[in-house]
């Protein structure tokens, strides 16, 4: 029996898939455990070198991103990627006078003894430093052909596996990154002019580590305590 090509279903076209790859299970054991162990050695990095990564790069990577499932597949995101020197300065300023209103006053003393292990402060020079920064925006809304306003579906899930996704191509690449999410991030969208349904979700600084680099001497939770099976 011929396999068709192409279907109908509720009246729009699907067309076949074939699955790319397919592994015994003595292969999968082998691949899961060297990917585990290759993502293990990912690390969030303060300490950025200025050295250059081609657009060509950011590109692929946020193409790798935007492969993420998303709601009705919608794909409610919009990556900003800024290499522009100005903007980084306005960036960084910007995001300093947030960080310096949440160490003095928004954030609860706990939160702060929790941060120190990790070596994070108010001040943030790699915004300047690093030779991209993309930034995640979240699109909750969109409008149609009609200019009639649409929401959008699972957008803080959607987003935030796209964002998974990045960190993940970034790292493959042979680059590193941090999470960076001052609070409120409005200024983001302010600076970039994004329009009124973006709002800014993460801030990815995208380079090389620096020659020198430390991270904190801290340790991942172990699967039992990150998960349950039910056999």
């Amino acid at each position: 029996m011929t396999k068709k090509e192409i279907v109908l279903i509720n009246g729009y076209e699907h067309i076949s898939f074939e699955q790319p790859y397919q592994y015994t299970q003595e292969e999968m054991l082998a691949r899961s455990k060297t990917y585990y162990q290759w993502l293990d050695k990912r690390r969030s990095i303060r300490m950025f070198s200025d050295k250059t990564v081609p657009k060509s790069v950011i590109e692929n990577l946020i193409l790798s991103a935007s492969t993420a499932p998303s709601g009705a597949h919608k794909q409610p995101w919009t990556f900003c990627a800024i290499s522009n020197k100005i903007l980084k300065s306005k960036i960084r300023a910007a995001a300093e006078t947030e960080e310096k209103k949440s160490y003095e006053g928004r954030m609860s003393e706990r939160w702060k003894k929790d941060l120190e292990p990790l070596g994070t402060d108010m001040n943030k020079p790699f915004l300047e430093t690093v030779p991209w920064l993309i930034i995640a925006f979240k699109k909750t809304y969109e409008f149609n052909e009609k200019g009639e306003k649409q929401n959008n579906y699972y957008v803080n899930e959607s987003v935030g596996i796209a964002c998974g996704m990045l960190i993940t191509a970034i790292h493959n690449a042979g680059l590193v990154t941090l999470t960076h999410t001052p609070s409120p991030m409005n200024f983001l969208a302010k600076i970039l002019e994004r329009p009124a349904n973006e709002k800014a979700y993460i801030l990815f600084p995208v380079g090389y580590a620096n020659e020198e680099v430390y991270v904190p001497k801290i340790q991942r939770k172990t699967l039992d305590e990150v998960s349950c099976f039910f056999e």
